[in-house]
């Protein structure tokens, strides 16, 4: 296991030792490759449990996850990533997601203020919080299992795995695109 430093709950508000992270602002470079730094160790942690996900995954309903996963059970599992204290009060699509997983998780980087993730609401009773960096994570609370509908979970799975391949395609031959018709 690796060692959070700040992350411990019981540090006082103010250990200056333990200064804010910076924020994963997609309008910065610095955000960018602050959320994907959290995004790799949570795939990391993920894989370690055989459970494999990507990035960056639109939905039907226009909304875009941080990362879909998919377990052994074939169980899908949503993580959405917030840097900032701004970024996590400020957002408020984030319920739009249950509707396409079984588990909900916060992943948020060393050093985040994990009181915030205990407010009423953000449905601490509903979701999981997963603290990553770069190399590797720790999940601190479990997210509970709420099963998807049968054939809602049919239809996702099915376009989790269609979406992994045209990525993995993609990977392939670069130059090739398959347009209008990849968008399923």
């Amino acid at each position: 296991m690796f060692y959070f430093g700040c992350m411990i709950r019981s540090a006082p508000e103010s250990d200056s030792t333990c200064a804010a992270p910076p924020s994963c602002d997609d309008a910065t470079p610095e955000g960018r490759a602050r959320a994907a730094s959290v995004a790799r160790g949570i795939l990391r942690l993920f894989a370690r449990h055989d459970i494999f996900g990507m990035t960056e995954v639109p939905l039907p309903n226009g909304r875009r996850l941080d990362i879909m996963a998919i377990d052994a059970r074939g169980q899908l599992i949503a993580v959405e990533i917030k840097c900032s204290r701004a970024d996590l009060l400020g957002d408020g699509k984030w319920q739009d997601y249950f509707d396409y997983c079984d588990r909900y998780y916060w992943g948020v980087p060393a050093g985040f203020d994990l009181h915030l993730l205990d407010l009423p609401a953000l449905w601490p009773e509903r979701t999981g919080l997963i603290v990553a960096d770069a190399y590797d994570a720790e999940i601190i609370r479990p997210a509970p299992t709420e099963p998807l509908a049968a054939a809602r979970r049919k239809a996702e799975t099915l376009r989790f795995a269609r979406r992994s391949a045209r990525r993995v395609s993609g990977m392939v031959d670069p130059g090739f695109s398959v347009g209008v018709l990849g968008s399923g």
